[in-house]
């Protein structure tokens, strides 16, 4: 059970790590040159969406990993 907690943390770790990087980034970008605030914020929005996307993938995949009953599998399709 502490295998699982411990990897569904890591696979949302990387993402979260990405997310404050991303803000950070952003925040600094906006106080040196406040005029470009679009740019910067359209590319924030989209390093934010990609970060969240590599979040849900990795969920996803732990998830069909773990808890994807294998013999529901064998008996559907008669391996």
């Amino acid at each position: 059970m502490t295998n699982i907690i411990l990897l569904m943390l890591l696979s949302t770790a990387g993402p979260s790590a990405v997310i404050a990087v991303i803000g950070y980034a952003g925040i600094l970008a906006l106080s040196r040159n406040p005029s470009s605030a679009p740019k910067i914020q359209l590319t924030l929005i989209l390093g934010f969406v990609f970060a969240e996307a590599i979040a849900i993938i990795a969920l996803h995949l732990f998830h069909s990993e773990f808890f994807f009953d294998r013999q529901f599998v064998k008996k559907r399709l008669k391996f």
